[in-house]
C-alpha cells in the first residue's frame, strides 16, 4: 500500500509547533517505509535538506502550485495519479486542512480550535478560511486525530462530530539532543558571561498566548527578587508590537530578553535549567506573580513539582506518537 502525505509543515526551515510534529512523524514514516508500506510525501518545493531522505519506498512528489495549493494543486495531481494506476490507499493531513474533491479515504490531525475561542485576533478572511476549510476537514475525513481531549472536545462541541470518529494521539517530547559530533555534557546557560536566574516563557508571540500579563507578573515579582530575568522564546507571530512597547513601558529592557526562534539544543538547555508548573488565573498578573515567588521560595514544592513532571513525560514520546499515528493510517485502509 501506499500512504500520502501533506509533508509542507515540515519544509520550512525554522521548525515550531506543527512543524515539530510532521518532521518527527515523517522521520518514522521513513523508517518504516517497506515494499508493502510506501510513502509519497507531497509538497510545494523542493525538499529541504533536513527533511528524512528518500529511499526506494520513501519518496518526495514536488507539486507546484501556490494560491490554494492544498484545494486546487493537489487534488489534481492526487486525481491524475488515480487515473495512472498509482494505489494510493489513504492521505494523511497532519495539519487541519485536507484537499478538496480527494479521490481517496483521508485522515487529519487537528491541533487546537482556538480561532473559536480567540476570533479578535484573526484577520477576517483568516478567520472565515479557518472555520470553513476546518468544517469541511472534519465533514470528509474518515478518521480525526486530535493532539489532546481539549481539543477533541471542542472539535465534537464546534462541529458536531460523532466521538469514535475522533482519536486522541499526544504530542512527543524530545528528551535528549545530541547533535553529531558534539559532548553529550552540555555546558550551563549563561547570561551575558555571568551564570544567571531566569523564568522562561516558550511559545509564538502573539495575543491569545498572553505575553503581556507574564509580563505585568514579572515586573511585580521582579519587585522581591530582582536577580530574575525574564527569557521570552519565540517567533514573532501577529499584533505582537504592544508586548515589547509594555517592556519599554515598564522599564524592562535590560530584564527581559527576546531569544527569538533558537535551535532545539538551546532550547533543551534552557528547559534542563528548571521545569515545574502551577496552575493560575491566566488574566491575572497578580497571581501569576504570587505563583513565581512560591517556586522561587519553596524549594520542597519545586522538587516536588519536578518529580511530577518527571513522571508525566514519559507518556509522552515521539516514537508512540508515530507509532499511533501509522496503526491509524494503516486500519484506515481497511475501512
Amino acid at each position: 500500500m501506499i500512504i500520502a502525505v501533506d509533508g509542507n509543515e515540515a519544509n520550512v526551515s525554522e521548525k515550531v509547533g506543527v512543524s515539530v510534529y510532521t518532521i518527527k512523524l515523517l522521520e518514522y514514516f521513513q523508517k518504516k517505509a517497506t515494499k508493502n508500506q510506501q510513502f509519497t510525501i507531497f509538497i510545494k518545493n523542493k525538499p529541504n535538506i533536513d527533511l528524512p531522505r528518500e529511499n526506494e519506498f520513501y519518496k518526495y512528489a514536488v507539486v507546484r502550485g501556490d494560491f490554494l495549493w492544498s484545494q486546487t494543486f493537489l487534488p489534481l495531481e492526487l486525481y491524475k495519479r488515480k487515473a495512472l494506476g498509482q494505489s494510493i490507499q489513504v492521505f494523511f493531513s497532519p495539519a487541519h486542512y485536507l484537499p478538496r474533491f480527494c479521490p481517496i479515504p483521508t485522515v487529519v490531525t487537528f491541533h487546537d480550535l482556538s480561532f473559536f475561542y480567540y476570533p479578535d485576533e484573526f484577520l477576517k478572511k483568516d478567520l472565515y478560511q479557518l472555520k470553513n476549510w476546518t468544517k469541511y476537514s472534519v465533514e470528509k475525513a474518515k478518521k480525526i486525530i486530535a493532539v489532546s481531549n481539549t481539543t477533541k472536545k471542542d472539535i465534537i462541541k464546534f462541529y458536531n462530530i460523532p466521538e469514535e470518529k475522533i482519536d486522541v494521539i499526544y504530542n512527543g517530547y524530545e528528551k535528549e539532543i545530541h547533535p553529531r559530533g558534539e559532548a553529550k555534557k552540555q555546558p550551563k546557560l549563561h547570561l551575558g558571561g555571568v551564570k544567571q536566574k531566569y523564568i522562561l516563557y516558550v511559545g509564538t508571540l502573539q495575543p491569545r498566548k498572553n505575553v503581556g500579563c507574564l509580563i505585568d507578573a514579572y515586573s511585580l515579582f521582579r519587585n522581591q527578587r530582582p536577580e530574575f530575568k525574564l527569557i521570552i522564546v519565540g517567533k514573532k507571530g501577529w499584533l505582537y508590537e504592544h508586548i515589547f512597547k509594555k517592556v519599554e513601558d515598564l522599564n524592562l529592557k535590560k530584564n527581559v530578553i527576546f531569544k527569538g526562534y533558537v535551535s532545539d539544543i538551546e532550547l533543551t538547555n534552557l528547559y534542563k535549567n528548571g521545569d515545574a508548573c502551577l496552575y493560575f488565573d491566566p488574566n491575572s498578573p497578580q497571581e501569576l506573580s504570587k505563583k513565581l515567588q512560591q517556586l522561587s521560595d519553596n524549594r520542597k514544592l519545586r522538587s516536588d513539582l519536578i518529580k511530577r513532571g518527571r513522571e508525566r513525560i514519559k507518556l509522552f514520546s515521539w516514537k508512540k506518537c508515530a507509532e499511533h499515528t501509522l496503526n491509524l493510517l494503516l486500519n484506515k485502509n481497511e475501512d
